[in-house]
């Protein structure tokens, strides 16, 4: 019996394969990686995402509009002269109200109630006018900016807070081609002028 037992712990010792590593099977002319374990699944076409400050409106010669329906109180005036082009903001306290910004062709505006001529530095104009709007208690900052050494915008000055409008002047070296645009947190009314 112990011959028997012997020859069957034997054969299976030898069909187990104990005594050889096992070797991968390999498929001749197919080389590793060259074909897909599983279906493969493209993504669709994305457009990234456009960065930031790189979405702006382009300049246009006309005069410009636009805001929505409701009130804010103006909190400050902001003037920057940046690569291609000079700044006005006007900052509020909620979204932009409708505004509109005029192109004339002096630097002469009306004052608000009194109805006054007033001269800014420039050639040229343009009448940024906020309607529902006041700043009267309000806005903090400087209500004139003068800067001779901009390339267009020489001087930004508030015109009227009266009746619901607030206005300001922008006196223009010359006749430009502007672009106007909101922002929030905080709201922002920007107006730019191209000056190449």
């Amino acid at each position: 019996m112990r011959p028997a037992l012997m020859l069957c712990l034997m054969l299976l010792v030898s069909a187990c394969g104990i005594g050889a590593p096992p070797v991968a099977g390999t498929t001749p002319g197919v080389s590793p990686g060259s074909t897909a374990s599983g279906p493969r699944i493209s993504p669709p076409p994305v457009t990234p995402p456009t960065a930031p400050g790189t979405n702006l409106p382009a300049f246009a010669c006309a005069n410009a509009g636009g805001g929505a329906t409701g009130v804010a109180d103006t909190a400050a005036a902001r003037v920057s002269e940046q690569q291609g082009y000079d700044r006005f903001v006007l900052q509020l306290d909620a979204p932009v109200p409708t505004y509109t910004v005029t192109r004339q062709p002096t630097a002469a505006f009306h004052s608000g109630a009194t109805g006054q001529t007033i001269t800014l530095a420039g050639n040229a104009g343009a009448l940024v006018s906020v309607h529902s709007a006041t700043g009267a208690t309000t806005f903090s900052g400087p209500t004139d900016f003068v800067h001779p050494e901009f390339q267009v915008l020489l001087e930004a000055r508030q015109t009227q807070d009266f009746e619901g409008t607030v206005s300001w002047g922008l006196g223009l070296s010359r006749a430009a081609c502007l672009r106007t645009f909101t922002l929030l947190s905080p709201y922002r009314l920007v107006v730019d002028f191209i000056t190449s």
